[in-house]
């Protein structure tokens, strides 16, 4: 009995007599990894502005939006589109050396000017961050996929611009382009005018920046308008595509988002009073910047000229 009592207790564990258990290893700490260095921030825009043909008369504007865009800060030079291959090979050789967001503008020929340059940038592999076209000349060529984005503000009916400027196919970036035909106070040469439209470009290039960071190019989608005479003209640079949610309508989405009725109805080729489905996907034109309600009109009717178009 005494035997079999040690017995028992040399094998029962906890005991004095036990053999110690085997530890396991310590695991490694974890060890956070480093945080990422911040983004370099991106070099102010290079932006290059085109006068149309006989410039110095008819394309005065562009100066006008040249010194509001200088006295923004930034580099804003303009130029006769008789220069446009010299100043696009200029433009090249300055992102080759110090690389920085290239921005083109251009009205009528000026406009012409701004896509050929975007070709000739693309041969290089050089993105262009921004070209706006005003009125741009017929023979325009079609957006190349390296523009990340791209506006035309023109004329259908115009004999001396009226370039409905299309992208390529596969182009990837954003798209927006407005038809101001109906605005009878707007012609050829005064489209390029606007204060108002200046206001927003220069909102557009000083936001360029983070603009570039919070929207993506797979979720834009091209917007095409034909603006309703005497009304505001904002420049959404493309569209983004949201689900319907119970008890939507088209004035509620509109309301939500802060964006004109029509707007909305020719994004979608829907009637402004038609019923929606939750689940639908519906087309809002994306916001830039908050409209400001004291804006002027797309032409100040001060400035108002004859209504008959040249």
């Amino acid at each position: 009995m005494v035997l079999a009592a040690v017995a028992l207790l040399a094998l029962t564990p906890g005991t004095t007599g036990a053999s110690p258990a085997k530890s396991k290893p310590l695991a490694a700490p974890t060890v956070a990894p480093p945080p990422a260095p911040p983004a370099e921030p991106l070099p102010p825009p290079k932006i290059y502005l085109f006068r149309g043909a006989m410039g110095p008369i008819f394309s005065t504007g562009m100066d006008r939006l040249s010194e509001k865009l200088t006295a923004a800060g930034f580099s804003a030079d303009v130029y006769e589109f008789t220069l446009c291959r010299l100043i696009g090979n200029r433009a090249i050789a300055s992102y080759k050396e110090s690389p920085a967001p290239i921005v083109l503008m251009g009205h009528s020929m000026g406009g012409l000017c701004s896509v050929l340059i975007s070709e000739m940038a693309a041969k290089e592999n050089i993105p262009i961050s921004l070209v706006i076209t005003i009125d741009p000349a017929h023979a325009t060529d079609d957006v190349p996929l390296n523009v990340e984005r791209f506006i035309n503000i023109f004329l259908s009916d115009s004999v001396l611009g009226g370039g409905n400027v299309v992208a390529v196919p596969g182009f990837r970036g954003h798209y927006a382009s407005y038809d101001l035909k109906l605005n009878s106070r707007v012609s050829h040469i005064n489209i390029e005018k606007s204060d108002d439209i200046h206001r927003q470009i220069v909102d557009m290039v000083t936001q360029l920046p983070r603009i570039q960071a919070a929207q993506t190019e797979a979720d834009a989608v091209p917007l095409r308008y034909l603006v309703p005479g005497d009304t505001l003209v904002e420049l959404w640079d493309s569209g983004v595509r949201l689900p319907v949610r119970r008890g939507d309508t088209m004035e509620s989405i509109a309301a939500a988002n802060r964006v004109p009725l029509w707007s909305l109805a020719q994004s979608n080729s829907l009637p402004e009073n038609a019923t929606l489905t939750p689940g639908q996907s519906i087309i809002v034109p994306r916001h830039l910047t908050p409209p400001d309600a004291a804006a002027a009109m797309v032409v100040p009717p001060a400035a108002a000229p004859p209504s008959r178009r040249k």
